[in-house]
């Protein structure tokens, strides 16, 4: 049985881990942190949640778990993975704090000094379609965000082909829990509903260097990158419709690429014809893809759940890995 624990158990994301983690086979939680709910019990937070007692993250009962999940803001992340892992565990981080390798690219986006830059080159990237093979053997892993997850799953199979041909554009949109659960103007029900608004549009959200890292990753030679990310109306789920530059290579010579993805359990290539929407993934941990060839540009809608694929869903799917068990258990 997998001892876990979770810090930050009562924002979205913690709060999906729990359910995951709770029912899951072969996991038992060993503790839940918060520190403004601290001494309450999680039920208290979420009525359908179950009843464990919340505790601060200095208090957290390192020695009673075999792995942590962080679902904390970014700098505290990283300095809660140095305490796990010098107590011997493994570490699976939801924040951003390990997801770029270059140490001066996160000081710049993040605005603080990372708190250790020695454990960004061994942290994995837990894009767990492309990470298999390291994950069994990995101290520390780096959850993708929601957002590059979409966009990522999308270009991966034409920048490993090499055929993109100029600037790719990922027209975004997600719900309002990606915001997280902290109270912000802009997410309020008043401001968001019956209203759809863009935000950092240009070279301004955070999550864009973590995407042209990983693009370039695919193709040393990848293109530039447009990213526009939209705030939708509704609760959760994220749809980037990305535009790819492909020239005269025909739809179905592009849909071929696609192709390896028919192995994969949680990623799905619609039909010809047909187009992918949050209603696919809600609620799931799927990927769901649609591509459409117009006038030498590859459109590929890409739709995921951000609490899932594009969090929580993800962190366990790449805690199965990593601890020898089915890719799928509790995910599907």
């Amino acid at each position: 049985m997998i001892r876990a624990g979770i810090f930050g158990a009562t924002g979205y994301t913690g709060f999906e881990l729990v359910q995951i983690l709770n029912r899951h086979p072969s996991v038992t939680i060993a503790f839940a942190t918060s520190e403004s709910y601290a001494g309450q019990t999680l039920d208290m937070i979420f009525p359908t949640a179950p009843a464990i007692e919340l505790v601060r993250s200095e208090d957290a009962p390192l020695d009673s778990a075999d792995t942590v999940f962080l679902c904390l803001p970014h700098a505290a992340a990283a300095a809660t993975a140095v305490r796990a892992l010098n107590a011997g565990l493994r570490v699976i981080d939801l924040s951003a704090d390990f997801r770029l390798k270059d140490v001066e690219t996160y000081n710049a986006w993040y605005g603080v000094a990372h708190p250790a830059p020695k454990l960004l080159n061994e942290a994995v990237y837990g894009l767990t379609e492309i990470a298999r093979d390291q994950l069994p053997t990995a101290r520390l892993v780096a959850c993708p965000g929601c957002y590059p997850t979409s966009v990522l799953l999308a270009v991966k199979p034409i920048l490993e082909a090499g055929l993109a041909t100029g600037t790719i554009i990922a027209d975004s949109k997600s719900g309002v829990s990606g915001a997280g659960r902290a109270p912000k103007q802009h997410t309020h029900f008043v401001e968001a509903s019956n209203n759809f608004s863009p935000y950092n549009i240009g070279r301004k959200h955070r999550h864009l260097p973590e995407i042209e890292q990983v693009m370039h990753w695919f193709d040393p030679d990848a293109p530039d990158l447009i990213f526009s990310p939209h705030l939708l109306p509704v609760p959760r789920g994220i749809l980037s419709t990305v535009y790819i530059p492909v020239g005269a290579v025909d739809e179905a010579t592009l849909r071929d690429l696609y192709t390896p993805y028919d192995t994969e359990p949680f990623i799905h290539v619609l039909p010809a014809g047909q187009l992918a929407t949050l209603a696919h993934v809600v609620h799931t941990n799927h990927c769901v893809m649609a591509l459409t060839k117009v006038n030498g540009m590859l459109i590929v809608t890409s739709a995921i759940d951000n609490l899932l694929k594009g969090a929580a869903g993800q962190a366990v799917q790449n805690m199965n890995v990593m601890f020898g068990l089915d890719e799928t258990t509790e995910l599907l």
